[in-house]
C-alpha cells in the first residue's frame, strides 16, 4: 500500500533497509493536505516533498527519533499521526472519551425522562372513557 504513494523510483532510497525505515518513519507522519492519511498514503505535493525530506534524512544517518523531531520541531504536533500527550492536547486525545460519555449522558437521561413521564397519549377524555365503558358493558353497539 505504501508502494503506491512512492512511484517515482527516483524518489526511493537504493539501500532496501534506508528505504523501509524511511517508510516506517512516513507512517507516523500527517499528510496536511489529506490529514487522515500518512505521508506513504498520500498523493499530494506536500508528502511527496515530506518523503523527500525524510528520505534524505535518513539517507544522511539520522535515527528515526532525530527525523521526526526534525519534522516535528519544523511542523509541530499536527504533523504527527500520534500526538504527544500534554496538556495543549488533552483535549484532543479526550474527545472521544468526552463525546462517548455525552452521548451515554443524553440516551440515559431520554430513556429516564420516557419511564417517568405519563404517556398524554394514553389518557383518555372523559367522553371516550365513556364510550369505552358502554363497549365494556356491551351497550356500545
Amino acid at each position: 500500500m505504501a508502494l503506491a504513494a512512492v512511484t517515482d523510483p527516483a524518489e526511493m532510497l537504493r539501500d532496501p533497509a534506508q528505504e523501509e525505515r524511511a517508510r516506517e518513519i512516513g507512517r507516523e507522519l500527517r499528510c496536511m493536505v489529506c490529514q487522515n492519511q500518512s505521508i506513504e498514503d498520500s498523493d499530494a505535493d506536500l508528502a511527496r516533498d515530506l518523503r523527500r525530506i525524510v528520505r534524505e534524512q535518513v539517507a544522511a544517518g539520522r535515527s528515526d527519533a532525530e527525523v521526526m523531531d526534525y519534522l516535528h520541531a519544523r511542523y509541530g504536533d499536527f504533523v504527527l499521526l500520534r500526538p504527544p500527550v500534554k496538556p495543549e492536547t488533552w483535549l484532543l486525545w479526550g474527545m472521544p472519551v468526552i463525546a462517548l460519555g455525552l452521548g451515554t449522558g443524553m440516551i440515559l437521561a431520554i430513556r429516564r425522562r420516557r419511564a417517568t413521564a405519563p404517556d398524554a397519549a394514553l389518557e383518555l377524555s372523559a367522553a371516550e372513557r365513556a364510550r369505552l365503558r358502554a363497549i365494556e358493558d356491551g351497550k356500545g353497539r
